[in-house]
């Protein structure tokens, strides 16, 4: 029986290695958009992060996601993801 290599990810806040199906993706696609990712497969760079307040604000302090994105990310992508952990009501 083959096992089947599970894909791991890296948080921009915490820096835990988690499933990939565990994590939210940030993506600057090439039309110089920023999109959340649920399905992982847009084209275009990406970082993830944890579905915690916590990761994401971490990640606005250090400037993680700036970083992996290489490129400034608007405020308001901060405030998109702020909203939609809160609707998700999950904060680990």
């Amino acid at each position: 029986m083959v096992v089947k290599k599970i894909p791991m990810r890296k948080c921009a806040g915490c820096d835990c290695m988690k499933e990939k199906k565990e994590l939210i993706r940030i993506v600057h696609t090439p039309e110089d958009e920023f999109i959340v990712d649920f399905s992982g497969k847009k084209s275009g760079r990406g970082v993830y992060l944890c579905h915690s307040k916590a990761c994401l604000e971490t990640a606005r302090k250090k400037k993680s996601l700036d970083r992996s994105l290489k490129c400034t990310l608007p405020d308001t992508v901060y405030e998109a993801l702020a909203k939609q952990l809160e609707q998700e009501g999950r904060d680990e």
